[in-house]
């Protein structure tokens, strides 16, 4: 290389691994939530450093020169030795005072985020919880640079993202449609053929069930009458227990639904699966938070898991 006395900075390394990962400077910012013109900015400076060129454009995307090959070989070997030494930490129990992060979608509904979370408080020492809320792809991106240790989602890790991830399913159930009591009287027949025309309340572009609860609707012929679409799911009860619409919600919650907003139950879309995954860098959960949330989860099981408890 051109400079004999190369002072590797291992914030550019990273810059260039994700990018490489991604294909793209636009995509790596997302993951990183940084500008693109930073991580292009840093990467500039990357090659200056090392004195030679690490990419060329293709079309939309950017490839690997012979270079950045060679180096991205390393870059993996580096970072799977890192996870090799958060996986020996974790082994011999010397996390066990330090934060557990978990994160949790938008789209996520947070009685079914804290059902499968909860047992994670009752292991020995877990060490304090702490949960943050942001779009999935952002979360990914923080569970990329280990500023996460898990992720619960209500999908899989997505295959276009490039970050190096293991999923598993937690726990799977059909959905429950429910109504403020005010609201039953006005609606005509029986279930499913009252929610044609009825006011409805959606759930927004990013919850994983969305596509299917509409072809639901679509097979059976249905027109609700959608009068407002909500990210978030706590908000889309609270409108629902406030007689704006009906709404639907994980049949594995009914009696927290129930109780906790006052609505009752219209019927079951069974055909309709929302799945909620765990999302980590580790192929094995050996932390014993993530155990503890594994062990007591109830995947393809409708009633069990959160059903019984808000």
């Amino acid at each position: 290389m051109a400079n004999a006395n190369i002072d590797l900075n291992f914030k550019h390394l990273r810059y260039f691994w994700m990018v490489a990962r991604v294909g793209s400077i636009a995509g790596a910012a997302r993951m990183l939530n940084l500008a693109p013109h930073s991580i292009s900015a840093q990467l500039a400076t990357f090659e200056a450093t090392l004195g030679v060129t690490l990419f060329r454009r293709a079309g939309r995307r950017l490839e690997l020169t012979e270079a950045g090959e060679r180096i991205l070989g390393h870059a993996e070997e580096i970072f799977a030795l890192g996870e090799q030494v958060v996986e020996i930490v974790r082994d011999d129990g010397l996390r066990r005072d330090l934060p557990f992060r978990i994160g949790i979608p938008d789209s996520m509904p947070k009685s079914v985020a804290h059902r499968l979370i909860e047992p994670a408080l009752r292991v020995d020492r877990p060490g304090r919880l702490v949960c943050r809320e942001a779009p999935l792809t952002e979360l990914l991106g923080e569970l990329a640079l280990r500023r996460l240790d898990l992720i619960i989602a209500d999908r899989a890790m997505p295959a276009e993202v490039g970050v190096r991830g293991h999923s598993t399913l937690l726990a799977e159930s059909g959905l429950t449609v429910f109504a403020a009591p005010e609201l039953v009287p006005t609606l005509q027949g029986t279930f499913p053929a009252m929610l044609d025309g009825a006011p409805f309340l959606l759930p927004g572009q990013d919850v994983a069930h969305r596509a299917a609860m509409l072809r639901w609707f679509e097979e059976r012929q249905l027109q609700p009458d959608v009068i407002a679409e909500f990210d978030d799911s706590a908000l889309l009860k609270a409108f629902g227990q406030g007689g704006a619409g009906l709404f639907a919600a994980p049949t594995m919650i009914e009696p927290y639904v129930r109780a906790q907003y006052g609505v009752m139950r219209l019927g079951e879309m069974a055909e309709v699966r929302t799945r909620v995954y765990a999302i980590t860098t580790e192929r094995r959960l050996s932390h014993r938070a993530m155990k503890a949330i594994l062990d007591n989860a109830s995947p393809n099981d409708d009633a069990a898991g959160c059903a019984g408890q808000p």
